[in-house]
């Protein structure tokens, strides 16, 4: 009994280890409309934004791109470009937002 809790116990970490990796995915995360829908304005490939206004994130460092989506979620960074992500910023979690700034930083 105690093999089977035992070899029970180990599959359930990693399939919940397996699910966190899934969960963050930085370009499924960046694609995904219930997570803000980032390629919606900065377009597909993150490189073709809808408007030329909207900057171009592919290859932007992973740093500076997670800052400035935590600077618009907080206020912190509040200009005429930000009101759009100022309203969607809250959809994703800090690990989630580290996901898709590392994601954009590989395009």
């Amino acid at each position: 009994m105690m093999k089977k809790l035992t070899q029970f116990a180990v599959a359930a970490v990693c399939v919940t280890g397996f699910m966190s990796a899934m969960a963050l995915d930085g370009g499924a995360l960046y694609l995904d409309p219930t997570k803000g829908g980032c390629s919606a304005c900065h377009g597909k490939d993150a490189k073709t934004p809808i408007m030329p206004t909207y900057p171009r994130l592919a290859g932007q460092n992973a740093d500076y791109a997670f800052n400035q989506m935590k600077d618009i979620q907080t206020g912190k960074r509040n200009n005429g470009m930000t009101a759009a992500m100022k309203g969607i910023t809250h959809l994703t979690t800090d690990e989630e937002k580290k996901a898709i700034a590392k994601w954009l930083s590989e395009q």
